[in-house]
């Protein structure tokens, strides 16, 4: 430790290890959130684009449009948006919890498309053969579209992750706590750079661990 803190003299590592630790619990949590919603976005929007039906078209075009709109918005202003929302679900405007409203909604969106673009780029070919042989939806879904589809899916769950992680730094800076709090508060308006230099490098570190799981998953999953 005597090395660390000749190179970062005035760093609180307890209170690093503090912010790291909400860091991850807001990155956590949120990608949790967005996966799943993700997946149910990216089935909606397959599932009935280019359909006849009129209630298809109807759910495609109302999905769509919340997609786009939410996709629209940058994070720094959502959360601002959202301040209501998030004081009547969490109780609080500030702290890591008040901001996983703002960071499910933005994230999910982006997650949403991508997941739709994952599931058209499955081989039509293979999709009609589970019809052929009396598959059901439901059938299809879980064994094909999602299998087939897995290897892009966990990339854009990993790109994704990687943006949760900047969203949680730009939240840090309003009072969300965490690696990007500490770097503003402590080392930016405190005059201390070494502070904001430590919070960068664990930041970093944290997206490359990310990346790197990412990339391990998707070439496991990849049966090209």
């Amino acid at each position: 430790m005597t090395k660390l803190q000749e190179l970062f003299p005035n760093v609180d590592f307890q209170m690093m290890w503090v912010a790291t630790q909400e860091t991850l619990y807001m990155t956590l949590t949120s990608l949790f959130a967005v996966f799943l919603l993700g997946i149910v976005l990216g089935l909606l929007l397959f599932l009935t684009n280019n359909k006849k039906h009129a209630g298809a078209r109807i759910l495609y075009w109302i999905t769509a449009i919340l997609v786009n709109v939410f996709r629209s918005i940058p994070f720094i202003i959502l959360i601002v948006l959202l301040l209501p929302m998030t004081k009547s679900l969490v109780g609080t405007v500030i702290g890591p919890k008040a901001a996983l409203p703002a960071l499910i909604i933005s994230a999910a969106p982006f997650y949403g498309r991508m997941v739709e673009i994952a599931f058209r780029e499955v081989d039509k070919g293979v999709i009609e053969a589970a019809k052929s042989m009396g598959a059901n939806m439901f059938t299809i879904i879980g064994k094909v579209l999602i299998p087939e589809a897995l290897p892009a899916i966990i990339s854009g769950i990993t790109v994704t992750a990687i943006s949760l992680v900047g969203f949680t730094a730009m939240a840090g800076v309003i009072g969300a706590g965490g690696l990007g709090n500490t770097a503003y508060l402590e080392g930016f308006q405190r005059g201390q750079p070494d502070v904001t230099v430590l919070a960068t490098i664990i930041i970093l570190i944290i997206v490359f661990i990310f990346q790197f799981i990412g990339d391990f998953l998707t070439k496991r999953t990849d049966k090209r």
